[in-house]
């Protein structure tokens, strides 16, 4: 199996870019962040013609999530049960006997801010409400832009902001594998400096100044099968690119 993960700030405008690496890279789930439109606006026919299944969970102008499968898609939760929220952060599903979790985690904008402390309390309830899918799906994936640079080597050495790398924000990340969730990437050897987000400004993408903010968790039977994980840069370099770029795992039977 390889599933993989993808922020691709705005489908529509990505679209060509997504079809294209879907033909050559040929994963067999993907979820995606930042729709950035309606359930009804998103090019269903484009995605269903290269092959894939999809459930959404738009919203206009801002977040969105999907999950595409080229098997069926069954039981979707959208958002986290509970948990009253405007905003289209969550959309999860089984695909054969996996339960996938594709989540684009709010972005917090300063330590100490209203929005700060709403993604903290969004951590707090997606932590809960994954204990019981653990509990019920032995084999689960939390994947998507988890706006979080879990340690230092996830971070670019000159970054000197607080976000995304705050004690709070990494301790939510800890309660997170606490659960019993592997960091896919960080199960093998991996360059020094591999990031999967670079700003649009600065030549960032260039310089290499970068976070690694998207991830792939996996229960333990899946920790068990993985052969690879990696980021694929290869999307950021093309014009008008996401600012992420793609994390890919595979597993084995």
């Amino acid at each position: 199996m390889k599933l993989a993960t993808w922020n691709v700030n705005s489908l529509k405008v990505r679209l060509p870019h997504l079809l294209d690496w879907l033909a050559r890279e040929q994963p067999d789930i993907v979820c995606l962040q930042e729709l950035k439109c309606e359930d009804a606006s998103v090019p269903r026919a484009d995605i269903e013609a290269a092959g894939y299944r999809l459930e959404t969970h738009g919203q206009k102008t801002y977040n969105g999530v999907a999950i595409l499968s080229r098997a069926p898609i069954d039981a979707v939760q959208r958002n986290i049960p509970g948990f009253a929220d405007p905003q289209a952060r969550v959309i999860a599903a089984t695909i054969g006997d996996v339960r996938v979790v594709g989540a684009y985690f709010p972005n917090g904008q300063a330590v100490g801010s209203e929005k700060f402390a709403y993604k903290l309390e969004w951590l707090t309830a997606l932590t809960e409400w994954l204990r019981g899918e653990i509990a019920a799906h032995p084999k689960l994936v939390l994947t998507g832009d988890f706006n979080i640079a879990p340690e230092n080597r996830d971070a670019h050495p000159d970054w000197k902001e607080e976000i995304h790398v705050s004690a709070p924000e990494r301790e939510a990340f800890a309660a997170l594998t606490g659960l019993g969730l592997v960091d896919a990437f960080r199960n093998f050897d991996q360059p020094e400096k591999s990031f999967s987000w670079w700003d649009y400004r600065m030549n960032a993408f260039r310089r290499n100044f970068g976070l690694r903010i998207d991830h792939i968790l996996v229960s333990a039977p899946l920790a068990a099968t993985l052969e690879q994980c990696s980021v694929d840069k290869s999307t950021r370099v093309l014009e008008r690119p996401s600012d992420h770029a793609p994390v890919i795992a595979v597993f084995g039977s």
